[in-house]
């Protein structure tokens, strides 16, 4: 794709199986990548694998809730890549659970990771782009943040904040030359998906019900999401701002 050789990246939740396959692409794009992610191993494991292939990468362990270890890690990055061309706010963690069975200390951990995690990456990032006008954010939502998940009540609510956040955000900084927008992933077989599982098994129960409900009668996989996320960080959709684009199989057509 157009204009990304020689870009730098920053991904949230690099080393997760989305993650993981966004970093990869990215490379594979030319794009010098940076990893921040909570997992410090896992991390490190990914940038390696990147460089060995002949790519550049540099993973930081960071907790995205925590906004001076990002203001950190972040800096680190730009002094060894340069400024940040695309940001990739793809960190996220949920645990299915019916809301009236959760308590406020639940939420507050599923709102610090999937929606103020974002907003500290927003805040530390952006300000570069606008000062450089240019750059290319996207957020990983989720289609729970568009339809409703049952069980994931309050990640559905961080999601739809984030959805929000993102064509909001599109409006304020469109004079910029920035271009803001989300991808919301259907169900996909991620080691997260698989811990909402009694046994890890998809083969029936939640998988084999969203196997039956997706047109296409499978659940994503994680490379099923780099490529839209690529077209978004790339020249090919300068004029694309505000959007958010569903990756589930037909599951969902939203208007």
């Amino acid at each position: 794709m157009r204009g990304l050789s020689k870009k730098v990246a920053i991904v949230t939740g690099g080393s997760g199986a989305i993650g993981q396959a966004i970093c990869q692409r990215f490379s594979d794009e030319g794009i010098s990548v940076g990893i921040l992610d909570i997992n410090k191993e896992k991390g490190i494991e990914i940038a390696d694998k990147i460089n060995r292939r002949g790519g550049t990468a540099l993973a930081k362990q960071v907790d995205i809730t925590d906004y001076d270890s990002i203001v950190e890690a972040t800096s680190e990055i730009e002094r060894t890549f340069g400024p940040t061309d695309i940001l990739v706010n793809n960190a996220g963690w949920d645990k299915l659970i019916n809301f009236i069975d959760t308590k406020p200390s639940f939420w507050n951990e599923i709102i610090s990771i999937n929606l103020i995690g974002a907003l500290n990456m927003h805040h530390i990032v952006v300000p570069g782009m606008v000062e450089r006008q240019s750059g290319k954010v996207i957020n990983i939502a989720s289609d729970a943040g568009r339809v409703g998940s049952s069980g994931e009540a309050v990640y559905s609510a961080c999601k739809g904040g984030l959805i929000a956040f993102t064509k909001t955000l599109a409006r304020e900084v469109a004079r910029n030359g920035i271009c803001c927008n989300a991808v919301a992933p259907g169900p996909v077989d991620t080691p997260l998906l698989r811990s909402m599982t009694p046994d890890g098994n998809l083969d029936g129960g939640l998988g084999k019900a969203f196997q039956k409900a997706i047109p296409m009668k499978r659940l994503g996989e994680p490379s099923d999401i780099p490529g839209i996320v690529t077209f978004l960080a790339s020249q090919d959709s300068d004029y694309i701002t505000g959007q958010i684009i569903s990756v589930s199989g037909g599951l969902t057509m939203h208007g």
